[in-house]
């Protein structure tokens, strides 16, 4: 059995006046919202054999403020394709993870990562799924238990086992009233 993690970035600063979209920094609700993941992810033991993640610059803030409240360094493979990718193109990077890793983290950008989610749990009816359909929002984490051996064989048979969102572990992180 294979385990995937995918885990959208932070909330970005929309104010911040960057040229590039790639180059968006997160805001301090985001930093929060990315540290509360962190914590949450050290409690329950969450370990990972491999970390790919978008180059942008609101993912790097994402995972370094993840780390702050993990307490321990994340060390990602950094990969542009990973940046607004569709879940074939990252169907096709997790394909190429040796077999040796058991636990995978991507961390990326919607929609990509919804997408993704949702085609590797097709055809699954619970309370989890039907949360991830309704809205994958920033800081939230998926974990999508694959009942392969080899990273190859990735497809649609997963189960969405874990679904976590940050306003589930503080209120105060949840939508804008």
């Amino acid at each position: 059995m294979k385990i995937l993690t995918l885990l959208r970035h932070a909330k970005s600063d929309w104010n911040d006046p960057v040229a590039r979209d790639f180059d968006r920094p997160l805001n301090k609700r985001g930093r929060r919202a990315a540290r509360t993941m962190g914590r949450a992810m050290r409690a329950e033991g969450l370990v990972f054999d491999a970390v790919i993640a978008s180059p942008a610059v609101r993912v790097v803030e994402t995972l370094a403020e993840l780390a702050s409240g993990y307490g321990e360094e994340i060390a990602p493979t950094y990969d542009e394709r990973v940046y607004l990718a569709s879940p074939a193109t990252l169907i096709a990077l997790a394909q190429t993870t040796d077999d040796g890793v058991r636990r995978l983290l991507i961390v990326g950008h919607n929609p990509g990562l919804e997408q993704l989610a949702l085609q590797l749990t097709d055809g699954e009816e619970t309370r989890l799924r039907a949360e991830l359909a309704l809205k994958y929002p920033t800081a939230t984490l998926a974990e999508i238990e694959l009942p392969i051996a080899h990273w190859g064989e990735l497809s649609g048979s997963g189960r969405l086992t874990r679904f976590v969102r940050p306003r589930d572990l503080d209120p105060d992180l949840g939508p804008d009233s």
